[in-house]
């Protein structure tokens, strides 16, 4: 069943940009199938949660996107900028911050990362401290200019930038804050990292720059830890893992949730039950106001090659549908789908086409292709 549009975005002819992505980019060193502690090469990618959505609704969709962020004025930066540009994204909002030859005032953010496979899970190592983009000030980007003169359709940013320092969370509520004010559509993904919040106060922290940023916010993006962690909901009658918990429950949280923000209209999720680091459960679902809770298409036991950027990529894939005018139900499809074959390739961003997301969300598998 088919249901209105939830989100009507300017139109596209108004505006310079479908969608801008505030936050960090960092190089990813990528050992393949092998560890970090025994490496002797990388691979390099770029990444980085707001980016990657900024980068598949380019690669993937074809829409016009952009990145807010700051990176350190040397080769490593050069490096992430030219992978940013083969994604596709537009770095005219990319802040240079001046490099001193250490790094002692302003570098650029290494993550390592290990895939995992069967019962070795998948590891993250960052490297990110003093970055330039978690010095990035409101005043560095002229945002009346960018949301009010070029015109951008929808903003998407979230709690891994805001988390990275008092500065950061500062320039995060000033940026949703003038992309309101100019009639832009506001995502925000919670995406609490505990490790990111512990030196700034944890999840009391994290709650109260959260819940100064949601008022803004028109789609809130998050599991269910995020909504605990992050804001300070609980999902009522379990205590069980996220992907094992009885719908209604979260159904009942969302009713929560949509009563403290009533400027929400979107709120989804993805399901995730981890069988090991190759075998997941995978599946979301979504809410507004008129559509109620709608849930996508159950993927049992899907096979992964990378996790990263899975549910990134559930993100652009529910955005894209939305900035055409479909209903939540196909949005949150797409965003499963896209999700789904997110994982199936190396590294954070997607390597899946449009004909394919919209395929395996209308029912098609993986039979050859000819």
């Amino acid at each position: 069943m088919s249901h209105d549009p939830p989100v009507r975005p300017r139109a596209a002819s108004e505006c310079r940009f479908d969608e801008i992505s505030l936050g960090e980019v960092m190089l990813r060193l990528d050992p393949g199938e092998g560890r970090i502690r025994t490496a002797r090469e990388f691979r390099v990618w770029e990444g980085g949660g707001e980016y990657n959505v900024a980068r598949g609704l380019s690669r993937a969709f074809g829409l016009r996107t952009g990145v807010i962020t700051a990176l350190a004025d040397n080769e490593i930066g050069r490096l992430v900028e030219g992978l940013i540009l083969a994604g596709g994204v537009d770095s005219s909002f990319v802040s240079w911050s001046p490099y001193d030859g250490v790094g002692r005032e302003a570098r650029n953010g290494l993550n390592f990362t290990e895939r995992g496979f069967g019962v070795r899970g998948a590891l993250g190592v960052s490297d990110r401290g003093l970055t330039a983009a978690s010095q990035l000030r409101a005043q560095d980007v002229d945002l009346d200019h960018l949301f009010g003169e070029l015109g951008v359709r929808w903003l998407h940013t979230g709690g891994i930038f805001a988390a990275l320092s008092d500065t950061a969370a500062e320039t995060t509520l000033a940026a949703v804050r003038t992309a309101r004010r100019h009639g832009t559509v506001v995502s925000y993904d919670l995406n609490y990292r505990a490790s990111l919040w512990r030196a700034t106060g944890g999840r009391p922290r994290a709650q109260e720059v959260n819940r100064e940023i949601a008022p803004y916010v028109d789609v809130m993006i998050g599991n269910e830890e995020d909504f605990t962690a992050a804001l300070g909901f609980e999902v009522p009658g379990t205590d069980a893992s996220f992907a094992e918990l009885d719908v209604r429950g979260f159904t009942s949280m969302i009713d929560s949730v949509a009563a403290a923000y009533p400027n929400l209209i979107v709120i989804a999720t993805t399901l995730r039950a981890v069988r090991s680091a190759t075998i997941n459960d995978w599946g979301a679902l979504a809410w507004s106001p008129g559509a109620g809770v709608v849930r996508a298409t159950q993927r049992d036991r899907l096979e992964i090659c990378d996790r990263v950027g899975g549910g990134d990529s559930f993100a652009s894939g529910l955005i894209a549908a939305l900035l055409e005018g479909e209903g939540l139900d196909t949005a949150v499809e797409w965003g499963a789908a896209h999700g789904a074959l997110a994982m199936t390739t190396p590294g954070d961003t997607s390597m899946a086409s449009r004909a394919e997301i919209v395929r395996l969300a209308g029912g098609g598998g993986a039979r050859v292709d000819r």
